[in-house]
């Protein structure tokens, strides 16, 4: 049999399919004109569950909010997760992205947006995610954000139209408990800690009128482990212990004890505690919550400002010493309720006559005591949160309550010595972008016969951007220390000889 060419061959085939779905078209008109529709429902959900039961495809909705128009929508919390994951899974053949940026987060915020797929792979199962945006009517009231709130319109037959917006996730069959009680609470832990890595640092600070932490504001202090001026085993001691504290949440509760961790940071001023502080909170991603003890009223004051911190967070505790006014406070109030039956053989009561107490009176009874501070660090109150870090510090350790020593308050001290030859030569790699110099041998030699801060250092080589300039100063600014300290001596020797006389 002689075959056809291939120009009629191609119209033959084009000729049959034309008249194939003309055929079609005029059955579906038919059995739509004469077979029921009750009857025509009937077969196409059971051909549509067919084909559903034959396929090995799943698919999952994910929508953006939970609940209806009436009772108030929430945001569902795996539709943010996902939101967030997806964000870091995008490649050049996603074509339409969504941006956007406010200023807690330190990264511009990235997802798919409608219609758009992305292909992921969990072990050994793999998923398309595709993005689904539709816009959607309701009468006489809408919702405002997707947290649950609901407002009416004066007009009840105005048309408010809002963006429904869904995840659609479809995967094989097989791996459906997989994706159900592995992946997505993969994917809550894993969009946890990108929002963790992308929020900036905050300092909060204490309203001691009302009791409560203030509205906080951006920590924007650029202080990192990599440019702190610290002894170099020290500060790698601290980062080491630093990273196994946030690795330690199954050892703290196989452990039973709370996970949090408390250090001291004791030395004289200018020696770097502040700015170690910053860097701790920089490294971690933590806010701080800083809190002057004299400015809080009263115990229940410090439990609700305790018990208002949320996790990974910093409590700082400056010139804890003053603590030892709060046992001072805790003394003379025995001191004084044992005068009072003394003289009048009568127990203390801190009435007046007239039935009120005095102003002096009540500031007294509304003051933070050194138990009731110790209670809340280290008693039950303390289980109430997690992953916190508690950083006291000092002047003059030799000043502080040995309660306040031992761990479960402080776990680790944390010496902020003079400056030594390490921390010299980070400031001098800091501010003059060297770390070897042919001065660096007799400052080293200055340094072993006078004690001087790393601020007071700091100080000397930010006059000048020359190398050889700002480390002769340096050295100036040793050598003057020297003859401070040598005539301060020879003056205290004099007083000395004179008492001695007399």
């Amino acid at each position: 049999m002689s075959s056809l060419p291939n120009g009629e061959r191609a119209a033959t085939v084009l000729s049959a399919a034309a008249s194939l779905a003309a055929s079609a078209m005029l059955f579906r008109t038919i059995a739509s004109d004469l077979v029921p529709g009750e009857v025509h429902g009937y077969f196409s959900s059971t051909l549509h569950n067919i084909f559903r039961y034959l396929s090995s495809q799943h698919t999952i909705i994910i929508e953006e909010f939970k609940g209806n128009e009436v009772q108030g929508h929430t945001v569902n919390e795996l539709f943010e997760a996902a939101e967030v994951y997806l964000g870091t899974k995008t490649s050049p053949a996603v074509r339409k992205l969504r941006v956007g940026k406010d200023e807690e987060e330190k990264k511009l915020a990235v997802t798919i947006d409608g219609d758009e797929e992305i292909v992921d792979v969990f072990e050994d199962a793999k998923v398309t995610w595709r993005s689904i945006s539709r816009q959607v009517e309701s009468l006489g009231f809408g919702n405002m954000g997707g947290e649950g709130r609901t407002f009416w319109l004066e007009d009840p037959d105005e048309t408010v139209w809002s963006e429904e917006r869904s995840y659609e996730l479809s995967f094989n069959k097989k791996h459906k408990d997989k994706v159900l009680n592995s992946y997505f609470p993969y994917i809550l832990e894993r969009a946890k800690a990108i929002k963790e890595e992308s929020k900036v640092v905050k300092l909060h600070t204490v309203n001691t009128h009302h009791g409560c932490w203030r509205d906080a504001i951006i920590l924007d202090h650029p202080m990192t482990f990599q440019t702190l001026a610290m002894d170099s085993e020290l500060k790698t001691a601290l980062l080491e212990d630093l990273d196994n504290f946030v690795k330690g949440k199954a050892f703290y509760k196989r452990m039973g004890k709370t996970w949090r961790r408390g250090y001291l940071l004791y030395g004289p001023s200018g020696t770097g505690k502040s700015s170690l502080i910053a860097a701790m909170a920089n490294h971690l991603n933590y806010d701080i919550y800083d809190m002057d003890l004299t400015g809080v009223r009263s115990n229940d004051d410090l439990r609700l400002l305790l018990l208002a911190m949320p996790s990974k967070a910093i409590l700082v505790i400056e010139d804890v010493d003053c603590v030892v006014n709060l046992q001072n406070q805790e003394d003379n109030e025995e001191d004084r309720e044992d005068r009072e039956e003394a003289t009048t053989g009568e127990p203390y009561n801190p009435w007046d006559e007239d039935g009120w107490v005095t102003e002096d009176e009540v500031e007294a009874e509304n003051q933070v005591t050194l138990s009731g501070f110790l209670n809340l660090i280290k008693g039950l109150l303390s289980c109430c949160s997690e992953e916190q870090i508690l950083v006291f510090t000092t002047n003059y350790r030799e000043q502080l309550d040995p309660d306040l020593l031992r761990p479960g308050c402080i776990d680790m001290e944390i010496h902020m010595s003079y400056c030594t030859m390490s921390a010299f030569k980070q400031l001098a790699w800091n501010h003059l972008g060297l770390y070897d110099h042919p001065l660096f041998e007799q400052i080293e030699r200055l340094m072993g016969e006078v004690k001087v801060t790393p601020a007071e250092v700091a100080g000397e080589l930010m006059k000048s951007k020359d190398a050889g300039v700002a480390l002769q100063g340096v050295i100036e600014f040793f050598h003057k220390k020297i003859e401070q300290n040598e005539a301060k001596a020879a003056k205290d020797n004099g007083s000395t000889k004179g008492l001695e006389n007399i």
